[in-house]
């Protein structure tokens, strides 16, 4: 009869089962519920539009409550000059000036040509309804590559998304700490920035705006910061919240359909996410000369902070858990164990796998494969039969814990990436502990030799490291 490891208490098919598919679950209501209702019917929602002239304000705004309640938050301007005036300096979307046979809107492509078609649209039916004539006047053009108005998205997608993968990997860059890895992030974000800059004024899809570099640099910089900050908290969770934050909330409220063409729900989540941000301050700077320009980076800039901010807050914490460990050790009589080098790792590792333990026996194919095996044996090298094998990671917290069986032999696989702590204690002999490097692909094996405890002797632990 094969001997088999027990199992941890509270693992079984069900659980199993939902750890691995609450994931995608999330991640397809996520798509079904933001991007369906955020980008299936756009129309304006309280869209800013400036009317010339007062007198005309009361009729235009009844008559288009009328036609599209909530649709338009008009306000009056002084005359035509000021109605365009409002459209370059985006304190509106439109500007419309109303004449008895002949009318004048005011729009700008490079808000996006979905939002000027609403709203030649929209406009166009109300001076039908009074037999007049509207004619669409364009205040903000677009390149000549830039049809749709909305190329600045698809550059800030390929600045943004890139940033959160970023992050990913770099917590598997066990041996960089957080100053390296914050320098990487510069450096790729400068890389990417200047790159893609490059090949979009080269292929005319954006125009040659040297601030739009900047921008760019910003919000690859901030969605890389920011992941790299609340990975660590948010643990398992992470690929989760990072999807969740910068692919379902930020692409449908990125700018392929303009902000007042989405619901009211959306167009808060337009306002801070990153991505849009950049967006908005992308077309500001590159077609409207700078104007609403501040705003979104200073939105940026907050993202950056924060996850400046969660780094800093890890970092203390980290060091808060290694005095407390170094005073309890020092306590128990355990200041002895310099031959344990701390790893230089700061950021924990961030698997989606749960640490589990296996049977140790021959594994078939489509069976997890063990990444931690080894044998335990007591002083005169025999197995050791029941022994507690407990694996940690860097920060004290336990990862899986298992028993030896009848040959003294143990196994457990989807374990983190980078330095674990592996202690194995039976009753009547001193425990041992044995520090580990695994890395991905290969499977690493930690044996150990147990002592019989002294009567009366305080118990130590000892690192005994067996190729």
């Amino acid at each position: 009869m094969t001997d088999r490891i027990e199992r941890p208490r509270g693992i079984h098919p069900v659980r199993t089962l939902a750890e691995a598919l609450w994931f995608p679950a999330a991640l397809f209501l996520g798509f079904l519920f933001c991007f369906a209702p955020a980008l299936h019917a756009p129309q304006p929602h309280h869209a800013k539009v400036v009317v010339a002239h007062r007198a005309t304000e009361r009729k235009v705004d009844a008559a288009l409550q009328r036609r599209y309640p909530d649709g338009f938050d008009v306000t009056a301007v002084a005359d035509a000059r000021a109605a365009r005036r409002a459209v370059l300096d985006r304190d509106a979307v439109a500007g419309y000036v109303a004449g008895r046979r002949h009318s004048v809107l005011y729009v700008a492509k490079a808000n996006g040509m979905s939002l000027e078609q609403a709203l030649t649209k929209d406009f166009s039916a109300l001076v039908a309804h009074d037999h007049g004539k509207l004619t669409v006047t364009e205040v903000a053009p677009t390149v000549s590559e830039d049809q749709m108005g909305t190329t600045l998205v698809y550059f800030g997608l390929a600045w943004s998304i890139p940033g959160y993968i970023l992050a990913t990997t770099l917590l598997r860059a066990v041996t960089f700490n957080r100053r390296r890895k914050l320098m990487t992030i510069v450096g790729v974000a400068a890389l990417f920035s200047i790159a893609g800059f490059l090949v979009g004024v080269r292929l005319h899809y954006i125009p040659d705006e040297p601030s739009a570099l900047g921008i760019a640099f910003l919000l690859t910089t901030a969605v890389a910061t920011f992941a790299s900050g609340i990975a660590p908290f948010a643990r398992q969770y992470f690929p989760a919240v990072g999807m969740g934050l910068f692919i379902v909330l930020s692409v449908p409220t990125s700018g392929v359909a303009a902000a007042p063409l989405l619901p009211t729900f959306f167009q808060y989540v337009n306002a801070v996410m990153p991505l849009a941000n950049a967006v908005d301050a992308l077309r500001g700077a590159v077609y409207f000369d700078g104007a609403g320009v501040l705003r979104p980076v200073l939105v940026l800039c907050a993202w950056l902070a924060t996850g400046m901010a969660l780094l800093g807050l890890d970092a203390w914490r980290h060091r808060r858990a290694t005095v407390r460990s170094g005073a309890e050790d020092e306590a128990n009589g355990m200041d002895d164990m310099d031959d344990i080098v701390e790893p230089p790792v700061e950021d924990p590792a961030v698997e989606t796998p749960t640490p589990t333990a296996l049977p140790v026996h021959h594994h078939h194919f489509g069976e997890p494969v063990p990444m931690l095996t080894g044998v335990v044996r007591d002083a005169e090298h025999r197995p050791v039969h029941h022994a507690a094998v407990t694996v940690m990671d860097t920060g004290g917290r336990q990862l899986v814990r298992t028993m030896t069986n009848a040959h003294g032999e143990y196994a457990v696989t989807g374990l983190p990436e980078g330095h674990i702590s592996v202690v194995v204690s039976s009753s009547g002999r001193s425990p041992v502990v044995h520090q580990k490097l695994l890395r991905s692909g290969a499977a690493a094996r930690a044996d150990f030799t147990m002592h019989d405890r002294p009567d009366g002797e305080t118990s130590r632990v000892r690192s005994n490291a067996m190729t």
